[in-house]
């Protein structure tokens, strides 16, 4: 904790003397008073932060939250106008959040003036236990029914194995799909499996993943127009042959990296939450829509945050199945069922690919492994969502 808190105010630091990024109308970091780098710092709850009721205390007024900051040992600090405990330069404040975004305004009076530090929060006020599943990098099962001519959707082996789950779980999928798969493109998919859709898309969804698999990160430094372009014409097809009822906004982009001037984009086409692994690789924050490495930090060990100027709220990815052999997804899983900054959203992904005997990397116990983690969420508690609905699947 004391690490986090100083990488953070170095990055307000920083921040304060490029002003390249600015919290509600005036430079991180600064004193609305001073316009100096100002000595009230709030350290808990990061800005962004998606609290629910394990954050605090649920009443009947709203979320009673621990308001946690620095400020000059001899001065007088109120948050949101209420007082504080003070410890030395540490204060404390209680708060109601009874909103759906609220700020928090720390103020000092010293010495020498008044200084602030502000952040927002959001309140996830209708939180409760919840798991996703999202399958990336879809292709192969449309070629498939387009090819075979199947009778129905579920003739396909891949359906068939997530409507098995569904039927055992409840389990609500979402599969993000590619336009182009080798020589097959979504055009050449039939409108002949509407209905079919439609009774299932209850539990069974589509959305925008890519045009295509290659070349790597396509979006990571494309400009917002392409990957805009891409989203609609996948989202277009999705419509025309399986319906509204069955189109689902992306939450996972491939390689989960686009440049950040294309997040407000994707909001305004509907897309409210971008999912990504937060990880650190050769270095650098990455797999992480290139969101900074402060709230990169921070979202590897949250289950979420919001970037108010786009809108978007970033939820971390808490496993990559075909990734992660049969035995050790519970010893995945449980830990973060006990960090209640991790506890709320279990975040299930994998790839499609590896459910495919032909395909190099095929993983012959890959519907297992699926099995398995549904089962243990089910087990926990856990209730199917999917994310786009409501605040992260809480609506």
């Amino acid at each position: 904790m004391k690490q986090n808190t100083i990488q953070r105010r170095r990055f307000l630091q920083t921040a304060a003397a490029t002003g390249s990024a600015c919290w509600l109308g005036w430079p991180l970091g600064v004193s609305a008073a001073t316009n100096k780098t100002s000595p009230c710092k709030i350290d808990e709850p990061f800005h962004g932060a998606v609290l629910n009721h394990r954050h605090g205390k649920q009443t009947d007024d709203g979320l009673q939250i621990a308001v946690r900051g620095t400020a000059p040992a001899d001065s007088r600090v109120t948050v949101n106008n209420q007082p504080t405990k003070r410890d030395g330069e540490k204060f404390v404040a209680q708060v109601v959040l009874q909103e759906p975004e609220t700020d928090l305004t720390a103020v000092a009076q010293t010495s020498n003036g008044r200084h602030e530090d502000r952040v927002r929060v959001v309140w996830d006020r209708e939180s409760f236990p919840r798991y996703r599943v999202a399958i990336d990098d879809n292709g192969y099962f449309l070629r498939d029914i387009a090819e075979k001519q199947y009778g129905s959707l579920f003739d396909c082996f891949y359906l068939k194995m997530l409507r098995d789950l569904y039927r055992k779980y409840g389990t609500k999928t979402v599969l993000n799909i590619f336009h182009t798969t080798g020589e097959f493109q979504l055009p050449q998919f039939p409108d002949r499996y509407r209905s079919e859709w439609a009774d299932n898309a209850n539990w069974l969804k589509l959305a925008f993943h890519a045009h295509t698999e290659f070349p790597n990160r396509p979006y990571e430094d494309a400009p917002p127009e392409k990957l805009i372009a891409d989203y609609k014409r996948v989202r277009d097809e999705i419509l025309r042959f399986a319906g509204e009822a069955t189109y689902s906004p992306t939450t996972v982009v491939h390689f989960g990296m686009t440049r950040p001037s294309a997040w407000k984009p994707l909001f305004d086409e509907g897309v409210s939450t971008l999912s990504g692994y937060f990880v650190r690789s050769n270095n650098r924050w990455d797999i992480n829509y290139r969101v900074d490495d402060v709230r990169s930090e921070y979202l590897s060990r949250h289950d979420a945050l919001k970037d108010f100027d786009s809108g978007v709220v970033f939820s971390k990815i808490d496993i990559v199945i075909n990734n992660t052999p049969i035995e050790r997804i519970v010893p995945k899983l449980a830990p973060l069922a006990k960090d209640p900054n991790t506890a709320e959203i279990m975040d299930l992904l994998t790839h499609e690919q590896y459910f495919w005997p032909f395909y190099k990397r095929y993983v012959p116990d890959h519907a297992q492994r699926m099995d398995t983690a549904v089962r243990w969420c089910t087990e926990q508690g856990y209730k199917p969502v999917f994310l786009h609905e409501g605040l992260l699947g809480a609506s």
